[in-house]
């Protein structure tokens, strides 16, 4: 999936958007995707000036997107449902992310039960592995979020 296709799938928009391509997809079980770490994304000018590092929390974001672009297989639209993340757990970092990086996200669905959906995630840049962990999300009407 290049970046328009990726677009129709999810609702995160730069700069928040973190799924640039999907170069693996089984529908509704797993997906391979990446990231492109650019000196010019905004959060690097606080994190940190002398020594800019991909915050945790933005490379768990960026394997929650991918895991919300498995979900939206076989999701209408307007079906008024939102995946929201429910829990993370085990999420490890291993090696920092630093600009110029290309990460390589892969997700795979190893639970899935009325309104709960679970992934194991791996990050990689080239052979290495930076972060790995665990995700579970749950499905809420969007009108009980926004009420």
């Amino acid at each position: 999936m290049n970046i328009d296709e990726v677009n129709k799938r999810i609702r995160q928009r730069p700069p928040f958007q973190m799924i640039e391509r999907v170069t693996e997809f089984n529908a509704g079980e797993s997906a391979r995707g990446i990231k492109n770490v650019s000196i010019n994304e905004p959060y690097f000018i606080g994190h940190f000036p002398d020594a800019p590092i991909m915050p945790g929390v933005l490379i768990v974001e960026s394997c929650a997107q991918l895991c919300s672009i498995v979900m939206s297989e076989g999701v209408a639209e307007n079906d008024g449902l939102l995946y929201v993340l429910l829990k993370v757990d085990g999420f490890k970092f291993v090696k920092p992310v630093i600009p110029g990086d290309t990460l390589d996200i892969s997700v795979n669905k190893t639970r899935a039960g009325g309104t709960i959906v679970s992934f194991d995630a791996t990050v990689k840049v080239g052979d290495k592995l930076c972060a790995k962990g665990s995700m579970t999300f749950t499905a809420v009407e969007k009108s009980a979020v926004y009420a």
